[in-house]
């Protein structure tokens, strides 16, 4: 867990700066008021969420808070769409990044300074890819929820919606379970087998 610290830390905070700062480009500033269009973790630590993740490798950040009537150009189904795509989607480019800077390090992997390097690549790479994948599982409060609730007809949204009383309790007995384990890691396996033949 300290070797993965600083590759969680990228990963939560990058991931919740994403969603922020689409969400003040298409016009609501909430999340820049809130302290949250930032790179220091700090704002973006929630630290129950924190801890239980290294007691039970399972937690969460603050989520970024925004008002989707605050959109301009695009309707607030459409806005919170994009905003949730920006998280998932920056951990996808994080992986990506690292799966570079991995490849470059190849011919140097017999030295100390690189061995040392790709330590810290390789959690970075498989963090980002897990945070990214269990994030698009479409059940609120995650973010796969607002984005079907967008690529749906209203009434469909509506259904999406009505899930978020019941969704952090189907989400808890998913992951006490295991069965969550059986909807993401084959998507992050996907994901990571899709961006490996991109770089190599």
């Amino acid at each position: 867990m300290l070797i993965a610290l600083p590759a969680i830390m990228i990963a939560l905070t990058f991931h919740e700066y994403a969603h922020g700062k689409v969400a003040d480009l298409l016009g609501d500033s909430t999340p820049y008021y809130q302290g949250r269009l930032t790179l220091n973790p700090l704002p973006h630590i929630d630290w129950i969420g924190f801890f239980m993740l290294f007691l039970f490798h399972f937690g969460w950040a603050k989520p970024v808070q925004v008002n989707p009537y605050n959109f301009k150009n695009v309707s607030p189904k459409q806005g919170m769409m994009l905003v949730s795509l920006a998280g998932p989607g920056m951990n996808i480019l994080l992986a990506f990044l690292g799966m570079l800077a991995y490849k470059y390090l190849l011919p140097f992997q017999e030295q100390e300074w690189a061995i040392m390097t790709i330590n810290l690549i390789h959690p970075l790479i498989y963090i980002n890819l897990i945070l990214a994948a269990f994030n698009l599982i479409p059940l609120p409060p995650l973010d796969g929820s607002k984005i079907v609730a967008g690529l749906l007809p209203d009434s469909g949204a509506e259904i999406v919606y009505s899930l978020e009383p019941y969704g952090p309790l189907i989400l808890l007995l998913l992951i006490i379970t295991g069965a969550a384990a059986y909807i993401f890691l084959p998507l992050a396996s996907f994901l990571n087998t899709l961006l490996y033949a991109i770089v190599f």
